[in-house]
């Protein structure tokens, strides 16, 4: 059945008519500072733990609906806490059945990420996506062509994106402060769980309560094993990817905002791991290596010149620049970035934090420009909010996939360079290939199993 969107005064006049034959208490219409049933938005869950339960709770205020978890151990809490919530395994069921589900947020692992994302925008519900937004650089184009073709609001997790620092670096490199950006360093302390290493030959018995097939959704068919779930799937490459797929879509959301860039011309890798002499292709073929530099070169932007982004990530930093005093910290625990000016350096933690022009007595001496751009309601920290009112019709989803997509294909790449590595690949952004690699070409699509499609 078709929606009708009634106007303000047929509302009144219609509750008006109503109140007239009964009485209704303060908080069903809303007036009591509670949110009316109405205005709640009902919201389906796939992923209820790890960042699933943070995703949940972040948007407690609305109709929690439907949650769906492949492991009800893992589940249990979350079940427990949200008890009026519809139990699903399937994302599929759960979509299908649910027939009130107006939003759906995909907090799985991140090769499940693009065929949930999916099914929810045909049938026309909104989406909030865990980063990375996808598994591939083809599934992140494809995501982003479907936003727009089915006009749903979108929202990838990267919650940095609408914190006060990223807002004030672009302020302030905008304003001049380090006049024109040609380098970037941006690096991380993952990976905090194993890489490098080969598929077990162990099989034990899958977990009571955790259904396997499932977990593995489009991904090929292996058996069960601990190295793999919870939690230590991320350098998994049928399953993860890498400390980019981490932190990359957090570290380098600044410096892809700041410097206003789109898709790069080159990228290349180097990496820890070893080389076959033979075919100069890596040994192990399972997981991304242990440690990593990628390097993307993106062309001049309007007024702003060619640029060298550079991430670091399992141990290895950028040379510590000169102007950083001694015993002052390059970037936080969780890594940093540095921007590269022909006028000097700004450096940022993690999250979109608040910049900083080093050495500190430049930070000291500098006019801060006025806050001209837009601050969102909340930070960080209302990330889930800012797209739940954007589903509302109430602004826009600041990483919503028009951003977040072309932002995860740039990060994507570099887990293609680490499979090829040596060399520098062409990329033709517009036609979606490696112009110099065709066997570069062969990690932008996964093919999955039988029964799973996008």
């Amino acid at each position: 059945m078709k929606k009708h969107r009634i106007s303000r005064r047929e509302f009144i006049g219609g509750a008006a008519a109503a109140m007239a034959f009964t009485f209704l208490p303060k908080n069903v219409l809303g007036l009591d500072g509670t949110k009316a049933p109405s205005s709640k938005l009902n919201i389906a869950f796939i992923g209820a733990a790890g960042m699933g339960r943070v995703n949940i709770d972040k948007c407690s205020g609305e109709n929690i609906v439907a949650i769906c978890d492949v492991d009800d151990e893992r589940a249990a809490d979350t079940y427990k806490t949200y008890p009026q919530a519809k139990r699903y395994k399937d994302f599929r069921r759960m979509l299908e059945k649910e027939k009130s589900i107006e939003a759906v947020v995909v907090a799985t692992p991140d090769h499940t990420h693009a065929v949930a994302a999916m099914m929810a925008m045909q049938m026309g519900r909104h989406v909030y996506v865990q980063k990375p937004l996808a598994h591939t650089i083809y599934e992140a184009r494809t995501l982003t062509e479907a936003a727009r073709k089915y006009k749903v609001v979108t929202q990838m997790g990267n919650q940095g994106h609408s914190g006060d620092g990223v807002r004030l670096m672009c302020e302030w490199i905008w304003d001049g402060v380090i006049g024109p950006v040609r380098e970037v360093h941006a690096w991380t302390d993952r990976p905090t769980w194993p890489q490098g290493i080969d598929r077990p030959k162990e099989t034990p018995p899958v977990p009571a309560g955790l259904d396997w097939d499932l977990w593995l959704g489009p991904a090929p068919q292996r058996p069960y094993h601990p190295c793999y779930h919870p939690g230590i799937w991320r350098g998994w490459f049928d399953f993860g990817c890498g400390a980019l797929g981490d932190m990359a879509c957090h570290l380098l959301d600044p410096v892809f905002t700041v410097l206003k860039l789109g898709y790069p011309t080159s990228v290349e890798a180097c990496c820890s791991e070893e080389i076959d002499e033979h075919s100069r292709k890596k040994k192990n073929t399972e997981t991304c290596p242990d440690a990593s530099i990628v390097r993307l070169k993106f062309p001049a932007r309007g007024d702003m010149p060619p640029v060298k982004v550079n991430w670091y990530d399992g141990g290895l930093m950028p040379e510590r620049p000169e102007e950083l005093e001694d015993g002052r910290r390059m970037g936080d625990d969780m890594g940093g970035v540095i921007f590269v000016g022909d006028k000097g350096k700004l450096m940022c933690y993690c999250y979109g934090s608040s910049p900083q022009l080093i050495p500190l007595k430049r930070m000291q001496e500098y006019k801060r420009p006025p806050k001209t751009l837009p601050r969102i309601k909340g930070g960080a920290d209302g990330h889930e909010q800012n797209w739940i009112d954007a589903c509302k019709g109430e602004g826009q989803a600041c990483s919503n996939f028009d951003y977040a997509g072309t932002f995860t294909e740039c990060v994507l790449m570099g887990n293609v360079a680490v499979r090829c590595p040596g060399k520098q690949l062409l990329w033709d952004g517009v036609n979606m290939k490696f112009t110099n690699a065709p066997e570069a070409n062969e990690f932008v699509q996964n093919q999955y199993r039988a029964g799973w499609s996008l």
